[in-house]
């Protein structure tokens, strides 16, 4: 499949970082909103030490070089594990036009690029698997996703991910149902245009 995209993954810089800080997500969705920069700093956890933010963030600009979203390229022996971030404004919408043939275009909600009508959700997603089929392109890609937000699985459904396993798992917040979702679509080239 060819996606055609506006939108570039980028290296994550620190002004990035503290931007993601600042995001609030509504609930229930709340619980994927990162602690302050600040305290991120102090436990040096995740994009706040910069070694792991060099291997394994990435930043996603629109056009104009607006941050839209993340993506962390977690490395487990022979798998890419995804996660992933939509800048709060943008989830859960359906903008634009259907897509033909297996093309779409990635990358606008103000009407001057057409975005399929499966959402911004899917389409990121996407950009996100051709850029890990790029970079490992042997290795399988999964992400896990809380089993309550089914806005993300229809998401990461439509993107070409199946569901393939479900387990509990301890979170900031206690134990929480995951499902363990493995891409089984088609390989994704982006065009350049």
């Amino acid at each position: 499949m060819t996606l055609i995209s506006s939108w570039r993954v980028v290296p994550l810089t620190e002004t990035a970082c503290q931007e993601l800080c600042a995001w609030s997500y509504p609930d229930p969705y709340a619980v994927y909103n990162w602690p302050s920069w600040t305290t991120m700093l102090d436990n040096k956890s995740e994009f706040a030490d910069s070694q792991i933010r060099d291997e394994q963030y990435r930043g996603v600009v629109d056009h104009n070089g607006i941050l839209i979203g993340f993506v962390q390229f977690f490395p487990i022996v022979g798998v890419t594990r995804l996660g992933l971030g939509l800048r709060p404004d943008l989830c859960g919408k359906g903008y634009g036009t259907s897509s033909s043939e297996g093309r779409g275009t990635v990358g606008s909600n103000n009407g001057d690029t057409p975005v399929s009508a499966q959402g911004l959700g899917t389409q990121f997603v996407q950009l996100l698997v051709a850029e890990a089929q790029y970079r490992n392109p042997e290795q399988e890609i999964d992400l896990e996703v809380l089993v309550w937000n089914e806005r993300a699985i229809r998401a990461y459904q439509r993107a070409g991910f199946t569901i393939t396993d479900t387990y509990e798992k301890w979170t900031p917040t206690g134990s929480a149902d995951f499902h363990c979702m493995v891409y089984t679509g088609p390989l994704i080239v982006i065009a350049e245009h």
